[in-house]
C-alpha cells in the first residue's frame, strides 16, 4: 500500500511564496523510504505525540516513546489505560515527531488500528513483551526489560500495529 508524503513548503532556506502550504506530493510505500532528514527523526529517540479520540469527541494527545516497521506504527500501552479504550473504539491516530533542537523540522503521521496484540496472547504475546523491551533500551539507554510497570497492578500491555496512509514533512534540521 503507498503512503501519501505531503511536503510543506517551509522557510528554511528562506523566505518563499506559499510557504507553509503542501509543495508538492510524494508517495512511498514504507517510512524506511522518507526522505533521511525526517527519517533521523523517526529512529532517534524523540518522544511523539499521539491523537486519539477522546470520550468527550475531543482529541486527546499524549506523549509516548515511538516506533515503526515498513509501513506500520507500533504503539505499545499498558491495556488500562484509557487511551487503549479510545483507540479501540476510534481506531485512527494521528502522530506528531517533532525536533526538540528545531520545532521548525517535523513529520507528522496519520494512521489506522489494523491489528491489536495482548502481551497474554499465547501466541505472540513474546512479542509484544520484546517490542516493548526493545523501546525501552531505545528511550532510556536502559538494558530489557522494561522497568516502569506500575508496581500497583499486574500491568499487561498491548501493541496496536497500525497502517500508515498519509505523512506530512516540514522543515529542516
Amino acid at each position: 500500500m503507498a503512503i501519501t508524503v505531503s511536503k510543506f513548503l517551509d522557510v528554511a532556506e528562506g523566505l518563499q511564496p506559499d510557504q507553509f502550504t503542501v509543495g508538492s506530493h510524494d508517495r512511498v510505500t514504507s517510512l524506511d523510504d522518507l526522505d533521511p532528514s525526517y527519517k533521523v527523526l523517526l529512529d532517534s529517540n524523540v518522544t511523539s505525540v499521539v491523537a486519539v479520540m477522546g470520550s468527550d469527541g475531543r482529541p486527546n494527545l499524549t506523549p509516548m516513546w515511538f516506533d515503526y516497521s515498513g509501513d506500520k506504527v507500533l504503539v505499545n500501552a499498558a491495556s488500562h489505560r484509557k487511551k487503549v479504550a479510545w483507540a479501540r473504539k476510534t481506531p485512527t491516530l494521528t502522530i506528531l515527531l517533532l525536533n526538540p533542537a528545531n520545532p521548525y523540522h517535523w513529520v507528522s503521521i496519520k494512521c489506522t488500528v489494523e491489528r491489536e496484540v495482548s502481551e497474554d496472547d499465547p501466541d505472540e504475546g513474546a512479542r509484544v513483551t520484546a517490542q516493548l523491551d526493545r523501546i525501552w533500551t531505545k528511550y532510556t539507554g536502559n538494558e530489557p526489560p522494561y522497568g516502569l510497570r506500575d508496581p500497583a497492578r499486574d500491568e499487561r500491555r498491548v501493541l496496536f500495529e497500525c497502517r500508515v496512509e498519509k505523512v506530512a514533512t516540514f522543515g529542516q534540521p
